[in-house]
């Protein structure tokens, strides 16, 4: 394998937990959540905030380009979405508080694969329907969004 594969594949399977043979999408969204949660605690939720935006933009070539080379549309071990995804709902809770943080992070984690999995509409729509490194990417980033609401509904009737 040469160098920009190998570069490719690991920024595509985020660092290799998209490989696994069960459960690529959750194992790429466990890997994302301590990250993120390392991001968002020593350098903030801005900080966070650009990781997602950054993820996302350099995801959509890189998605497109290793689905290319392994000529599969949208296989399972691209994570790098995920991760995208996963850090949306990591942006919504509160953390810092030591092990209270394990439970946001849990709720967080369940939240984003919930939708990721279900995939309601308008996520299930454009999946099926917008192809290549963009529409790999948007589905997750959807999912995280409607993760995010109901992060923020739970934060607002727990009163934190």
């Amino acid at each position: 394998m040469r160098l920009s594969q190998f570069m490719l594949t690991c920024a595509a399977t985020w660092f290799y937990s998209g490989r696994t043979t069960k459960a690529p999408g959750t194992m790429g969204s466990l890997a994302a959540v301590p990250v993120g949660w390392a991001i968002a605690v020593l350098l903030g939720y801005p900080a966070l905030l650009a990781g997602i935006v950054i993820v996302f933009l350099v995801g959509i070539p890189i998605s497109h380009k290793y689905s290319e080379m392994i000529g599969v549309h949208d296989p399972g071990e691209i994570v790098i979405d995920e991760v995208a995804g996963q850090w949306l709902c990591i942006l919504v809770v509160p953390l810092g508080n030591g092990l209270a943080d394990l439970g946001w992070l849990a709720a967080a984690f369940v939240m984003f694969r919930f939708f990721d999995i279900l995939k309601p509409w308008p996520i299930r729509w454009i999946d099926r329907r917008i192809s290549g490194g963009f529409g790999i990417m948007l589905d997750d980033i959807l999912a995280g969004i409607f993760g995010m609401f109901v992060l923020i509904a739970a934060r607002y009737f727990a009163g934190v």
